[in-house]
């Protein structure tokens, strides 16, 4: 096995011994052209800095990739198999070594009710919600207080996300989400900035807003359009940003993560008071991507980044 042999550079960086890195992209999901484009930023970024690097479009029936040795797998895959623990727990059973989350906080932070009761208990802040099943749905979908949001308990980038401002709209979307995903999840609508703060190693990264143009932060927002403005120059109180800083490094904890996180939040406008959204265990690596972002404002670059993540992972 190669080990990272650290020095440093007269520019600064730590002289690393080459490693080889097979970067897990693809996979299953409805995230999977997201994935591929995370996969593809990331090998490149780590070929520049002279790693040896496999790139490897693995699903659940062809595990082929991982057959061929590597110091460390990279897991570049969103949503479900690659994001939810069950990718994490086949690399865990063949001993290797793999960035970002273990396999129980992958399957917790994945898991949008499950994340949020941890929330409660945690003491962190989050919008009122029900767990909706085919037990439920009828009495959700004429009871629960709209406008509201309805999302599937297992998907990102918005996947499927609705927001419904009337009983008519939220009803139909409640029933179709729990129809199509077995379960849904129902929470109260916030309107308000929108933040989000990269945790990486365990510290927070600097806060960046999204002010997208449409009025909801969809999946056309996150990968496509050109026109989301993410900005570090945020006009709320400076000890407001510093607890949501504060309050992501708890949601972290709370869920079990390591490595990295993307901890996304709403400040809502009426009450002034930040409500956590979700944990992102594996956020995406692309030029619209947040994470990156943020840790180039706080001078770290996107190459320096992913080899960090790496060496992160030759560490255990």
């Amino acid at each position: 096995m190669v080990t990272a042999q650290n020095s440093r550079t007269s520019a600064g960086r730590r002289a690393v011994q080459p490693l080889r890195i097979t970067v897990l992209m693809g996979g299953p999901s409805a995230e999977r052209d997201v994935s591929l484009n995370t996969g593809e930023a990331i090998a490149r970024a780590l070929e520049s800095l002279g790693h040896r690097v496999r790139r490897a479009d693995i699903r659940p029936e062809d595990l082929s990739s991982l057959d061929d040795p590597a110091d460390v797998y990279f897991v570049a895959l969103h949503g479900t198999w690659g994001e939810d623990g069950q990718l994490q727990a086949i690399l865990e059973e063949r001993g290797v070594r793999y960035t970002g989350c273990d396999a129980g906080a992958s399957a917790l932070a994945i898991d949008k009710v499950r994340t949020k009761r941890r929330f409660i208990e945690a003491g962190i802040p989050t919008a009122p919600f029900e767990h909706v099943t085919p037990a439920n749905v009828e009495a959700v979908a004429a009871g629960f207080e709209v406008p509201a949001v309805v999302k599937p308990v297992a998907e990102g980038s918005s996947v499927g996300c609705v927001i419904a401002m009337d009983r008519e709209a939220f009803a139909e979307g409640v029933r179709r989400l729990t129809a199509q995903y077995g379960q849904a999840l129902s929470e109260r609508y916030l309107s308000g900035p929108e933040l989000t703060v990269g945790i990486l190693e365990g510290e927070a990264l600097p806060v960046c807003q999204i002010r997208p143009k449409a009025e909801f932060y969809d999946y056309h927002a996150k990968y496509e359009a050109e026109d989301t403005e993410y900005l570090f120059e945020i006009d709320l109180p400076a000890d407001l940003l510093r607890r949501v800083q504060q309050l992501s490094v708890k949601a972290f904890e709370a869920l079990g993560c390591r490595d990295m996180a993307r901890i996304d939040w709403i400040v809502e406008a009426t009450s002034g008071e930040p409500f956590c959204l979700e944990v992102n265990t594996i956020p995406g690596f692309t030029s619209h991507s947040l994470l990156p972002k943020s840790a180039a404002q706080a001078g770290i670059g996107f190459a320096a980044l992913c080899e960090r993540l790496a060496l992160m992972a030759m560490g255990r």
